[in-house]
């Protein structure tokens, strides 16, 4: 048993009225690629921060043995001292110090208390060398893209001496490019000897590196698979994880597609801190009730801006064109006016933008339209339970209880959160910018039917997504953006991958991108 680099026994791990994990077993072999699996909610990032020592020894019962000895980390030092490395889902990168300042913070280059700068910037350069970054040791961290960030991170693992290294969703807000160059590293690790523990929710990117799945169900070990040996199936996994066999990944319905709802027309944005640099270019778009209606693009297209800049103008300056409802002209100069006027966004960054973290959930639900709920600008907070509450069961968000913290929620269920939230505030079009980012497969497929259900109600739905089988599989029809510009219209019939990267390739797009 002695090739194990990892082994976790029966770890039970208890929050205030919730089990998170009960006995959980993991064994990570030397020099291998392990996926951890499991709806939001399993259990997976719990593990993971009672490996690290985020939660300390005596706050969990079970042992854990690296390389063969029993380990009782007070704190993260004291794993990272023995080669444990965790990289978090929100990267923890300090934006204004420089890449080398990030790298060895904590771990400083000094003698005597001096921290010696040649050092430091050597040490750099060699190891954005190992992770492929050409990037200057001293570049500022917010000046460099996600997916470079991610790599610095990496790079940050490598300086302590890594012997496992665990990935928490390193791919979510990546875009292919990017997420291949992390998936070939983690390749190159592995030939040198490093381990690694994957946590993610793309099955594609699990199939092509992962050596064994452990698969997390309720905060229990369901199983571990050897992908070695056997040839398992993406359905195979699925059924693993959610439990039961999912037939269909998206939810079949008839549309029911109604006059038109809403109208964009001649829309032009510009950035809001390069005065002269068009970031949307004469865009035309319609939504007709009960009609689902995606946008695809690359990184950089100028989805996310787009729909900002209609929702309230909260994106960009000199705006200029029409915006119809009903077939009448409206105003949406204000975030506050559009959702009078009927239209919500629910936005990509859910924790910056989407959630009150520190506040209850109860209050997240109702907070776009406390009106609904109050007199004379009083809130009725029983009638804010029962809204609070009815969404819950509805939504099916996992919680003891409505007055729980939104940031103590998994991914998936604070993203149910922000879909009640917008509900709540009564829409007739619903812009929805990568609603499922982040998310499992089980908890999709919820969502993809609260999403169909709206459409049934009548509502327009704008859905914006960077996986494409997720635009085909929930839309009516498609617009295809590049560079600012509509470049595309393509009905449920003739879309698919190949017809929307032909009218991106078409219209000279390149697959290199900011951030969208």
């Amino acid at each position: 048993m002695s090739d194990a680099i990892l082994e976790m026994r029966n770890i039970t791990k208890t929050f205030p009225g919730v089990k998170a994990l009960s006995n959980v077993n993991l064994r990570v072999q030397e020099g291998e690629i392990h996926a951890l699996l499991g709806e939001n909610g399993a259990g997976k990032s719990t593990l993971m921060k009672v490996l690290s020592g985020v939660y300390p020894h005596g706050t969990y019962d079970g042992d854990i043995l690296f390389k063969g000895q029993v380990c009782e980390f007070k704190d993260i030092k004291q794993s990272e001292n023995l080669g444990i490395v965790i990289i978090h889902q929100e990267l923890a990168l300090i934006p204004y110090l420089s890449i080398s300042e990030n790298i060895f913070l904590g771990n400083e280059q000094s003698s005597r208390g001096i921290i010696n700068w040649n050092d430091t910037i050597v040490k750099t350069r060699e190891l954005l060398q190992k992770v492929g970054l050409q990037e200057q040791p001293t570049t500022l961290t917010i000046d460099i893209g996600v997916g470079k960030q991610q790599l610095v991170e990496i790079a940050k693992a490598l300086s302590k001496k890594v012997k496992l290294l665990i990935l928490d969703e390193p791919t979510a807000a990546l875009n292919e490019e990017d997420s291949n160059n992390l998936l070939n590293l983690l390749l190159a690790f592995k030939k040198q000897g490093i381990s690694s523990i994957l946590i993610s929710h793309k099955l594609n990117e699990i199939s092509k590196v992962a050596d064994s799945i452990t698969i997390l169900r309720d905060g229990q070990t369901i199983e571990t698979l050897d992908m070695r040996k056997d040839q398992i199936t993406e359905d195979r996994i699925i059924k693993g994880m959610v439990g039961r066999d999912l037939t269909n990944r998206y939810p079949i319905r008839e549309p029911q597609i109604g006059e038109m709802l809403f109208e964009v027309k001649d829309w032009n944005v510009f950035h809001p801190l390069q005065d002269n640099r068009k970031v949307i270019d004469q865009v035309n778009l319609n939504i007709r009730k009960g009609e689902i209606v995606g946008i695809a693009g690359l990184m950089g297209a100028g989805r996310t801006e787009l729909v900002m800049s209609i929702f309230g103008k909260s994106y960009g300056k000199k705006i200029s064109g029409r915006l119809y409802k009903d077939g009448k002209e409206v105003h949406l100069p204000t975030i506050d006016k559009a959702i009078q006027h009927g239209v919500a966004y629910v936005t990509e960054d859910r924790k910056n933008y989407g959630l009150i973290l520190i506040d209850d959930i109860k209050r997240n639900i109702t907070l776009a339209r406390l009106d609904k709920i109050s007199k004379n600008k009083v809130v009725n907070e029983n009638e804010e339970i029962v809204h609070a509450e009815s969404f819950r069961q509805k939504m099916n968000i996992k919680t003891s209880s409505i007055l729980q913290k939104t940031g103590n929620l998994s991914g998936g269920n604070q993203q149910k959160v922000v879909l009640s939230k917008w509900i709540f505030s009564d829409p007739d079009i619903l812009i929805l910018d990568e609603p499922t980012r982040g998310i499992d497969v089980g908890a999709k497929y919820e969502i993809y039917t609260i999403i169909h259900q709206l459409a049934m109600e009548g509502k327009g739905i704008l859905l914006i997504s960077s996986e494409l089988p997720e635009i085909l599989g929930m839309c009516y029809r498609v617009y295809v953006m590049n560079e600012g510009k509509m470049v595309g219209e393509l009905s449920k019939e003739e879309a698919s991958q190949e017809a929307i990267m032909k009218c991106i390739t078409r219209a000279g797009g390149h697959m290199h991108g900011n951030t969208d």
